[in-house]
């Protein structure tokens, strides 16, 4: 396969795993778009492997990650994808460096796993977006998630896909040895169908999720936060009258979105006043989503607030993984001066580290906003530490009418099924809803609407494999793609030295 031929074959590689995801749904390209990546590196340069994979890189985040183009601009979204292409171009690369090692599926999947966290963790923060292993909602696959976490589930996958490609590479009866292989590594990894992870519920909660809506075209939060704010008040208020007529079961938690109030509830007044009525009106807990002042004026919080009758609790969950360039500008002082729109962002949002569950009545609670709930870093540990339910607090208004609603829903629902724990979405104006802990949906807002979703959620207290076990599996990754480095490049070495000496011997004169 020429270059050309090898960066076409890239490009549908691209294409199809991005159909995988949502808007399309479609399995196939799960296993079909990283199999063409495998195909198109074998015998490539390691110049040509690291522009293979880049090429697969741009089409496949260039496609995944279209909202961003019809949200924030396309200057962003081409940023962006350039970034998360360069590090398929590593990939490339890895795969080339260890082509002279038995296993190349193996590699290619530890290759692959290990891109996908690093591409997580950096630049700024990364972005865990396009994860094989947050792609397997109703598909068998789904059914590994609680045993080995979305990391080790992408694992599999990429392996079964890497040695799809080696099959397809094959002639003769090599071939029917890698289609023999091949169907092992799938048979195994569907074993949990047989053997689905053993749920124990350790009572329950009654659990109402509150969406106020945006005003307008359902964007422009922040020029319309006081309307938003009352929007939830309002909702919470005809709940609580609903309850009181016996149309309703009582809630034991209220969740409200992430911005459901975008001024600190401490210190300004009449937000304080909303949230202090709507309180009152349900007589139950709150968790209220506020931009919270920070410790200096150019710093501001993301928080998740339990609010009760007594007022704030002072636990509270802070985001993680705030956004760069959209909640925070990194090197402000240097980035600050080439663009006008930065301006936009006059504070600096600061990162949570707690990894305190919330406490609702003694119910002990995860909670994530927004984007965190893509990281593996934020729900796992509050689940060791004893959370029996998970609520997301989520805005997304500046991404009405995009893929980007469904692209985190149905990451949402896979944190879900991993953690074995009920989830209530909250959010401004859509995706809200209430997912039970096999994911499946139990309640469902209408987008871009005042709505309330009322059920009765399983509390969940024995921690899955996945959560127990899940970030050893990512470093072992790690580590084991730099020992493979090292044994090819030890190799390699070798090979030169053994190469230097024949030569010397070969050369007239060289040889007394």
């Amino acid at each position: 396969m020429n270059s050309a031929a090898a960066s076409a074959a890239a490009v549908l590689g691209g294409l199809l795993l991005a159909t995988s995801f949502e808007p399309f749904g479609l399995t196939v390209g799960i296993l079909a778009g990283p199999a063409c990546l495998m195909v198109a590196l074998q015998g490539r340069t390691r110049r040509d492997s690291i522009l293979v994979g880049f090429v697969f890189g741009v089409a496949f985040q260039g496609a995944l990650l279209i909202w961003l183009a019809q949200s924030i601009g396309p200057a962003a979204w081409v940023a962006l994808v350039l970034v998360q292409a360069c590090w398929f171009g590593v990939l490339g690369l890895f795969v080339r460096l260890l082509s002279g090692l038995p296993g190349a599926a193996i590699w290619f999947a530890i290759g692959w796993t290990g891109v996908e966290q690093a591409r997580s963790a950096w630049p700024f923060g990364g972005l865990p977006w396009g994860r094989l292993g947050g792609q397997v909602l109703d598909t068998p696959w789904a059914a590994t998630l609680p045993y080995l976490g979305v990391t080790a589930t992408g694992l599999c996958i990429s392996l079964a896909a890497g040695m799809i490609g080696m099959v397809i590479l094959a002639q003769g009866r090599a071939r029917w040895g890698r289609l023999a292989a091949l169907g092992a590594v799938v048979g195994v990894g569907l074993v949990p169908l047989a053997a689905p992870y053993p749920a124990v519920d350790a009572g329950s909660m009654t659990v109402a999720v509150v969406q106020g809506g945006v005003p307008g075209d359902g964007r422009q939060l922040v020029a319309n936060h006081r309307e938003v704010t009352d929007n939830h008040v309002e909702a919470t208020r005809e709940l609580a009258e609903l309850v009181e007529l016996g149309g309703e079961s009582r809630p034991d938690l209220v969740v409200w979105p992430e911005n459901s109030t975008a001024v600190d509830p401490f210190t300004d007044a009449t937000a304080r006043a909303d949230i202090e009525v709507a309180v009152a009106s349900v007589d139950v807990p709150v968790i209220v989503g506020g931009m919270v002042d920070g410790p200096t004026p150019r710093n501001v919080l993301n928080q998740g607030i339990v609010w009760t009758s007594e007022g704030p609790a002072a636990a509270r969950y802070t985001k993680h993984h705030p956004v760069p360039f959209g909640e925070y500008i990194p090197f402000r002082g240097l980035l600050g001066r080439m663009s006008s729109r930065f301006d936009e962002i006059p504070r600096d949002m600061l990162p949570g580290t707690s990894s305190a569950p919330l406490d609702v009545s003694g119910v002990r609670i995860a909670d994530a906003i927004c984007f965190d709930v893509a990281y593996d870093d934020v729900l796992a540990p509050q689940i060791r530490r004893g959370a029996q339910l998970i609520v997301v607090q989520t805005s997304n208004a500046s991404f009405t009418g995009t893929s980007q609603l469904d692209q985190q829903f149905a990451i949402t629902r896979v944190r879900a099924i991993e953690t074995g724990r009920a989830i209530a979405v909250a959010s401004t104006n859509g995706i809200s809803a209430i997912i039970g802990p096999d994911g499946t949906v139990v309640e469902r807002a209408p987008l871009r609407e005042t709505g309330v979703l009322v059920a009765r959620v399983p509390l969940r207290e024995a921690r899955t494999p996945a959560v127990r076990f899940g970030g050893e599996v990512a470093t072992g990754v790690m580590l084991v793609g730099l020992l493979g480095v090292l044994v090819a490049g030890a190799q390699a070495a070798t090979t030169r030295r053994g190469r230097g000496r024949r030569g010397r011997l070969l050369t007239p004169g060289l040889s007394k």
